[in-house]
């Protein structure tokens, strides 16, 4: 397993270089999706291939899910989950936190049941490295990460992010308002899987939210377990693309009392 971690960490980091490389030329946008401000960009779909072609080379019986439409079923057992560029309209407005995010994972691509065994995430715009191993820990560049120490809400720094259906921000909006009062502040990065590498490493004491999709965080949440924290879904259910919370056990826990009134499944 170890081998194929340092597979996935090197896929990640010539990905995360070509996507940096393309967002200096210059961006194309290829489509919209789900919505206008649900956008795809022709790097999006370049750097997914790359990703596709350098695992069906080493790893031909190995299943791949990816964002931008790569759907392979596997014979091995094992999964990678690719983001290609996760935080696509920050990629856009040349913000830099976005990232390739690669996960693989044991079982069916389905957060609920998958069982996460390597994860990598790559700030493209800084380089910024962060990679688990199940079982031997979190990192980012090289050094052993963890979660934030808990703290009271009230002073807990908390991330969220939003869904591209207009009505659907406004629902989560909502959500925000009732909340902001009662933590520190709330951030948006508009990268999950960099938020849940932020949570890993401390940066943040949590980050919850709405809709994510699988490859949204898949490795970032294996980097939350294995620098010490949680992630959980809806009252007990596991992350799913219904909600996923991620921190400190003790800030979770007094997170998802905070956030009890909401209701995912009309979101």
């Amino acid at each position: 397993m170890r081998e194929l971690h340092e597979l996935n960490v090197g896929l990640a980091v010539e990905a995360a270089e070509l996507a940096r490389t393309r967002r200096a030329e210059g961006v194309a946008v290829a489509a919209s999706k789900s919505s206008l401000v649900d956008i795809v960009t022709e790097a999006d779909r370049e750097v997914e291939r790359l990703v596709v072609d350098r695992i069906r080379t080493a790893r031909p019986d190995d299943g791949i899910l990816g964002e931008e439409g790569t759907s392979v079923a596997g014979t091995s057992g094992l999964t990678w989950v690719i983001d290609p560029i996760d935080g696509t309209v920050n990629y856009f407005y040349d913000i830099p936190a976005y990232a390739v995010s690669i996960a693989l994972v044991e079982g069916e691509p389905d957060p609920t049941t998958w069982r996460a065994v390597s994860a990598a995430v790559v700030n493209a715009a800084t380089g910024e490295r962060y990679e688990a191993l199940r079982g031997g820990g979190a990192r980012r560049d090289g050094r052993e990460i963890r979660v934030a120490d808990a703290v009271p809400a009230e002073v807990a720094l908390v991330a969220t992010g939003f869904g591209y259906d207009a009505g659907r921000r406004q629902r989560q909006a909502a959500v925000v308002q009732r909340l902001i009062g009662s933590v520190r502040d709330i951030r948006r990065g508009g990268s999950a899987s960099l938020d849940l590498a932020w949570v890993a490493s401390g940066r943040l004491n949590a980050y919850y939210e709405i809709g994510l999709q699988p490859w949204d965080m898949a490795a970032g949440a294996l980097l939350v377990e294995e620098a010490g924290g949680v992630v959980r879904g809806w009252q007990g259910a596991p992350a799913s693309t219904a909600f996923l919370l991620a921190g400190h056990a003790q800030v979770a826990d007094e997170l998802a009392v905070l956030l009890a009134d909401m209701r995912p499944d009309e979101m």
